[in-house]
């Protein structure tokens, strides 16, 4: 079935207002970006080679919102709109600031909690409790991948542009005379935003979108690709809801899934910096920064559409192709893995590699964030478990479970943060320290009880839970700083 044209205004409007903006407000993001002297100055780790501005990613940014507001989602899908700002701001924060990558990470996990605290998962799996986890692991991963792929003029932009406009096609099927969904008009705005700001961002670049504008996009359209309860496609096996917005999405994590296995294969660290993504091997072997930005583009629209026929149509014959598809990815990934693009930057001895060894304050942080996130999700389980162990019991508290878990775990890193867990030069873990974690403990928990309170107009956990919780994550986060004293830095 295909939309009517009343839908198609509701759709194109916001479409073409957010490419306004854009192209309007990026000539003041230059110019701004160069008055405060937020640029990006070359590297050797970095592609470019001139000083470029780097505030592109505040008129994204703004577009988005003032489209996404005059077109009413602030009340139609106010969740994603507003941790879609969330992450902006942690972006642009970061581009002036430079935000540790502990730092930038707990903001972004805690952005994640708030959609599945919402409501918002992504139904791949029938247990909820791993389906959470797993739409965490897919928001936050995806946020970072736009962000790693933004490494040459117009890739970012570009492959944004064609997932909103792939997963848009998406939507279109089925959609009523009277309005389009909402998440139809987003992803409009985030195209429009994107093709407005490529504009300037096609090789060879004015202006850089910079994190505000990489981590906006990986997380807009990654929270788009989730459902609420009630609100799911057309098909509901595996093959569509799982791969479809994977093969749309397939070059951002493609690059990702490249970088890491390469630098890993050549021992180095895979969070270290460099001019080893796809696109620069594209280059490596003979073509233009625009042929390498074309193809990459190219890659993505084809992984767009098997997306498409993925989600839309028979798996008889749509699944054969996706498969032939993933076949010459995995080929080509093979070619590009073998291109030399690391004459100019030294490898670590292999006998002392180690993931943490560049930056290693900085990478600890990071496993130290991963670690208490996860500490968090366990103690507040087995605390759940101890308390209600009858089934029926149970089963009963799993929705304020459910409900609370993103609550908790958020809200605990955010105490660990306050108290400054993450921040300062590495040195090894001292009785002082453990008073330090009581109190980022007590801190984090009152905060969940707070926000959990004012949602429900009462205390929804078990004062047994809090208490038990509490004392579990103290005894396992002491725990997993002291084990951290048998690897100091080299």
């Amino acid at each position: 079935m295909i939309g009517p044209p009343s839908a198609l205004i509701v759709i194109v409007q916001p479409m073409l207002i957010a490419f306004a903006l854009a192209v309007a407000l990026v000539p003041l993001c230059r110019i701004l970006s160069i008055r405060l002297d937020v640029v990006a100055r070359p590297r050797a780790d970095r592609w470019h080679r001139s000083v470029v501005p780097l505030l592109g990613g505040v008129a994204i940014g703004l577009s988005m919102v003032i489209t996404g507001l005059l077109s009413g989602l602030g009340t139609s899908l106010p969740v994603i709109l507003f941790t879609s700002l969330a992450m902006f701001i942690t972006g642009l924060v970061d581009d002036i600031l430079l935000l540790r990558p502990a730092s930038k990470l707990v903001s972004q996990i805690a952005i994640a909690a708030a959609l599945v605290y919402f409501g918002f998962r992504l139904h791949w799996v029938e247990s909820r409790l791993l389906d959470s986890a797993l739409t965490m692991v897919w928001v936050v991963g995806l946020t970072n991948a736009f962000n790693l792929l933004d490494n040459m003029d117009g890739l970012c932009a570009g492959v944004a542009l064609i997932v909103a406009v792939m997963l848009l096609a998406g939507l279109w099927t089925g959609v009523t005379r009277e309005s389009a969904a909402p998440e139809m008009i987003f992803l409009s705005i985030l195209a429009g935003a994107a093709a407005g700001f490529l504009v300037f961002n096609f090789p060879p670049a004015s202006i850089f979108m910079g994190d505000s504008g990489a981590l906006l996009f990986g997380f807009a359209l990654a929270a788009l690709t989730l459902g609420q309860e009630g609100v799911r496609g057309s098909r509901s096996d595996v093959l569509s809801v799982i791969a479809g917005p994977a093969f749309v999405l397939l070059i951002p994590i493609f690059d990702t899934t490249l970088v890491t296995v390469a630098r890993l294969l050549s021992g180095r660290s895979p969070a270290r910096g460099g001019r080893d993504h796809s696109s620069h091997r594209l280059v490596a072997i003979g073509l233009s920064e625009r042929d390498a930005v074309l193809v990459l583009w190219g890659l993505a629209s084809i992984g767009g559409m098997i997306g498409l026929l993925l989600r839309n149509f028979s798996a008889a014959w749509s699944m054969p192709v996706g498969g032939l598809f993933l076949l010459g990815m995995g080929v080509f990934a093979v070619y590009l893995v073998r291109v030399r693009v690391y004459e100019d930057v030294p490898a670590a001895a292999p006998a002392s590699f180690t993931l943490l060894q560049t930056n290693y304050v900085n990478k600890r942080r990071v496993v130290e964030v991963i670690v208490d996130v996860t500490l968090s999700f366990a103690s507040y389980y087995w605390a759940t478990s101890i308390v209600f162990n009858d089934p029926e019991a149970y089963l009963r508290n799993a929705d304020v479970f459910y409900q609370s878990l993103p609550v908790i775990m958020a809200t605990q890193l955010i105490g660990f943060f306050a108290l400054g867990m993450y921040r300062g030069l590495w040195r090894a873990f001292v009785a002082a320290d453990t008073m330090r974690i009581v109190e980022a403990i007590a801190i984090g928990t009152l905060m969940a009880q707070v926000i959990l309170f004012v949602y429900y107009g009462t205390f929804p956990i078990s004062w047994l839970v809090v208490a038990i919780q509490a004392v579990m994550l103290v005894a396992a986060v002491v725990a997993s700083r002291l084990i951290g004293r048998a690897f100091p830095p080299d």
